[in-house]
């Protein structure tokens, strides 16, 4: 894949289409009519002489001009032929309908060539696909999608980016009420990627956020691009990245011919970019929604209210599956609401204001007000509504309007939230977005909206991390395992701290050792895998001849031995680890460290290069931070020390990003606060 970005401004936005094919072709005409495209269009076909009373052209050659954009719903071997031309034409860009190419590799011998053939032929000229459904541009009407839809045209909206055309197809159903601008596919991503697709409509003012439905990374490069315009132009984007299970990574390399890379890097990645991340595809929308009208949250803080204590605990309860906040409210708050609410109303965060108020907007009004000027990042109220067929909404109306009153005589942000998502008509949801009201559909759904909004704006409030270790040049030698020794010497000149030791040859020799080093000791047999299970590790010895006598007894599966000086008893074991993963290259992990590593899932992940501060917040989100702490009036760990021996292997990992296929520390021995932490053991895994 090309890592230049090449202009798609002719593209997406065209104001001349040409179309290639035959039933395929007719119906991105027939789309392009019913939304009110404005432009030429163009059709080609060999024998016909006029499509839908348009001209009709043989080839390329006689089209009237070089059109911006080209939906070639041919067969694979004419797509190439005909991307060639076009290029040579000075085309602004095609669609490539026809699958056959890299992603049926493993069933036609062929399909890499013709991929490569196909990105050949294409040149300079922007190609999306090939495998590729098209893409919708419901700001200007201009549509190279062969299939019904179920947009319609807008001023301005959120742009939905997939590798998937049925997700696609799916998407544009949507009956939530969120504005459409752009819904695009990329199929095979053979030479332009979802990521610089997205900064193409990125650019467009008319677009409020981006969402991804992400199967595999296309570039780490252009990834980074899109998360640093985001942020420039303050457009959110979100991603559903899919391939958590096995079964989901499977099917995404047999579909896309991507690597899925894994997932709790991919997490880590887009956290770092400031990329939010949602898991299903209503959150996505949702999100979305959310983005459009409000963009990202400037804390967790929130406030729930609702005339029923039974709405009241489910949004109570679903916020302790979410990270957000139901502050408590300010006393100032609390006068207003009793007054409005009557003395029977438990004045609380989530509140259940009851039905005392139910169908007056002035009372209503005057009780959403005093919630909304709490300083909350945003105000939900839970609304299911009746179902128009049989019943009157005038009353939930009422609330609406109440909920519009309050908002606007605050500017606090605010949504109206319906438990179930089909108790939101389609039409109060397009109204309640008219008045920037977010209409959520879901209670899960909407409290993981917020949680990534949140999410994006803590990210942009820090400055902008540094780009990305380039992972992608690797030594091509064999793998190497260092001595536990010669890690520890590797690791110490890049400032992590180890035990004062010696590597020896024979028994005799550890045992001279340990008396200089002083005692007690610990003796390792070195050239062991797996040291404890053979029984070539032996603590807290404390005489010379206890170290002799250990040091023979591992001689049959030792090569020689370190003696190094015993570790005080640490406040914590912690595990520091490197690993190279397929899409971001080396990353690091830390975590519950010792014998807890097998017990507790307890690590996070730090995309490199990383800062001290990104190390602080990662430390701060393990479970074994309670021990840290001091446990139980247990000591407090030294927190300075340890964050400087994960800077240290963090360091050694970017100096030998080329080399380094695993840097296992564990555990790291985090002693008393101001007695530093030291590594106990360590194993690097390297090419020559």
């Amino acid at each position: 894949m090309n890592s230049t970005p090449r202009s798609l401004d002719r593209l997406i936005r065209p104001r001349s289409i040409a179309v290639f094919g035959g039933k395929e072709a007719r119906r991105v005409i027939e789309q392009c009519d019913k939304m009110g495209f404005t432009g030429e269009i163009w059709p080609v076909h060999p024998r016909e002489t006029e499509i839908l009373g348009r001209k009709c052209y043989r080839s390329v050659a006689e089209l009237p001009g070089a059109p911006d954009a080209s939906f070639v719903g041919v067969n694979r071997q004419l797509t190439i032929d005909i991307i060639r031309d076009l290029s040579g034409r000075g085309a602004g860009g095609a669609v490539c309908y026809a699958s056959g190419f890299r992603e049926a590799a493993s069933e036609l011998d062929d399909g890499n060539d013709l991929q490569e053939a196909l990105v050949a032929a294409a040149g300079d000229m922007p190609i999306v696909g090939p495998n590729c459904y098209g893409f919708i541009n419901m700001l200007d009407g201009a549509l190279l999608w062969p299939d019904q839809h179920g947009m319609q045209r807008v001023e301005k909206g959120v742009a939905i980016l997939t590798q998937s055309s049925n997700i696609a197809c799916n998407i544009s159903m949507q009956t939530r009420g969120l504005p459409l601008a752009y819904v695009m596919t990329a199929g095979n991503q053979a030479q332009t990627g979802l990521s610089d697709i997205a900064c193409a409509v990125l650019e467009d003012p008319r677009v409020t956020a981006v969402g991804l439905h992400i199967e595999g990374f296309d570039s780490m490069a252009a990834l980074e691009r899109l998360a640093t315009r985001a942020r420039e132009l303050s457009k959110p984007v979100v991603t559903l990245k899919v391939g958590k299970s096995e079964a989901a990574q499977l099917a995404t390399v047999s579909h896309t011919a991507s690597l899925a890379g894994n997932d709790r890097v991919s997490s880590a990645l887009l956290a770092r970019l400031g990329i939010g991340r949602v898991d299903t595809l209503p959150a996505l929308l949702e999100t979305l929604k959310l983005l459009h009208v409000a963009g990202p949250l400037d804390s967790r803080d929130i406030s729930s209210m609702s005339c029923s204590g039974g709405e009241a605990s489910l949004m109570a309860d679903a916020g302790e599956r979410y990270r957000v906040n139901y502050r408590p409210l300010r006393d100032e708050q609390k006068k207003p609401l009793k007054d409005a609410l009557g003395e029977m109303v438990t004045i609380a965060n989530p509140l259940d204001y009851h039905t005392f108020v139910w169908g007056n907007r002035e009372k209503q009004t005057t009780a959403f007000t005093a919630m909304m000027k709490g300083g909350y990042a945003i105000n939900l109220l839970v609304l299911d509504f009746p179902r128009l067929d049989r019943c009157d909404p005038a009353d939930w109306e009422t609330t609406c309007h109440a909920v519009i009153d309050a908002a606007r005589a605050t500017g606090a942000r605010a949504g109206i939230v319906a438990s179930l998502g089909e108790n939101m008509p389609e039409a109060t949801a397009l109204f309640l977005m008219k008045a920037s009201i977010v209409p959520f559909f879901g209670i899960e759904e909407a409290l993981a909206a917020i949680e990534t909004a949140a999410d994006i704006g803590a990210a942009w409030k820090k400055p902008v991390p540094p780009r990305l270790l380039d992972g992608s040049g690797v030594h091509a030698g064999d793998a190497i395992t260092l001595s536990e020794h010669e890690a520890k010497v590797e690791l110490a000149a890049f400032g992590l701290t180890v035990p004062k030791g010696k590597a020896v040859a024979t028994p005799e020799a550890a045992a001279a050792a340990a008396e200089a080093l002083g005692f007690p000791v610990v003796l390792k047999g070195l050239g062991v895998a797996h040291k404890t299970e053979a029984g070539a590790v032996k603590l807290n010895l404390t005489t010379r001849d206890e170290v002799h006598a250990a040091a023979k007894a591992m001689a049959a599966v030792a090569s020689g031995y370190l003696v190094e000086k015993m570790v005080a008893k640490p406040v914590a074991e912690l595990i520091i680890g490197a690993m190279r993963d397929p899409v971001a290259g080396p990353v690091l992990t830390i975590g519950a460290g010792g014998i807890l590593v097998e017990l507790l899932d307890d690590s996070a992940i730090l995309t490199l290069p990383t800062t001290p501060q990104a190390i602080r917040e990662a430390i701060g989100g393990l479970k074994i931070r309670k021990l840290l702490d001091g446990y139980r009036g247990g000591p407090a760990g030294d927190d300075a020390a340890l964050i400087d021996a994960v800077a240290a292997a963090a360091s050694y990992v970017v100096a030998n990003a080329s080399k380094l296929e695993e840097l296992d520390i564990n555990p790291l021995m985090v002693l008393p606060n101001g007695q530093g932490a030291v590594a106990a053991d360590a194993l690097i895994r390297r090419r020559n």
